[in-house]
């Protein structure tokens, strides 16, 4: 009996066939080596620990994470009253962050091993979920998502943002660290089952929504501590909303 004939790829779930002619250590369809990618996914399990089949979805609001977000939120907007920072530069801190959390998405699309395309459509046409989509979505994404942030900075230096002031480099350099865990835990959730990459695409929009409110309704507010007040909220809501999808997506997984 040839045992490597039963083998399932751990990433691409292929099974052999007597009649592959790729040596039994690797994969016939994706050429990874079995071995080595097996060692790959323990030792990203050893980072992070998804939740596992069975585990019970803890209610959002009892979830750490959303407070973790608030109290970012909350400490940079104690930052800006303390320095005295305009509403532009609280802004920017924001959007160095939303940029931080589009580069990551895009890093996420392109891992993808398998990913639904349902309800998600290009040029109003079904899609396949094949690597060329993925790379489709991943290039569509980079570009319009990037556009509407060059727009935002070009807004935000043009009233008076301090591009180099250090605090607002500090505190994104704090957000893009505490994001890549955040990156691993949701990449190795995704290897476990199916997301779809239409959510995936669209999730990370719900960043721009607050600056597209204080843009157009706190004008008359940008330049006083009720405009800090009420970008913060406005950002602090996107941001809990945005987990919540993301909390809602995973446990659909989970109980698939």
């Amino acid at each position: 009996m040839n045992t490597a004939s039963s083998v399932v790829c751990p990433k691409c779930g292929y099974a052999r066939t007597p009649a592959d002619a790729a040596p039994d250590w690797q994969c016939p369809a994706c050429g990874i080596a079995y071995r080595k990618y097996q060692a790959y996914l323990e030792q990203a399990r050893k980072l992070v620990r998804p939740p596992r089949a069975g585990d019970l979805t803890p209610h959002a609001m009892v979830d750490g994470s959303v407070w973790s977000l608030v109290a970012a939120n909350a400490i940079a907007l104690a930052i800006a009253g303390y320095e005295g920072w305009s509403a532009a530069s609280l802004m920017l801190v924001y959007w160095a962050q939303s940029v931080v959390v589009g580069v990551a998405n895009v890093f996420r699309i392109l891992a993808l091993n398998r990913f639904s395309t349902e309800n998600f459509t290009i040029n109003d046409r079904p899609v396949d979920p094949t690597p060329a989509t993925k790379r489709q979505v991943a290039a569509f994404f980079a570009l319009h998502y990037g556009l509407f942030h060059v727009v935002y900075l070009v807004f935000l230096a043009t009233d008076g943002a301090p591009l180099f002031m250090p605090w607002i480099w500090v505190c994104t350099a704090a957000f893009a660290a505490n994001h890549l865990w955040s990156y691993r835990y949701n990449r190795d959730l995704d290897r476990q089952g199916t997301p779809n990459i239409g959510t995936l695409m669209f999730t990370p929009y719900l960043r721009i929504v607050p600056m597209h409110l204080t843009i157009i309704f706190g004008g008359l507010l940008v330049h006083t501590g009720a405009g800090l007040l009420l970008f913060g909220a406005l950002k602090t809501a996107a941001d809990v909303a945005m987990h919540i999808v993301e909390h809602m997506q995973i446990k659909k997984v989970r109980d698939r």
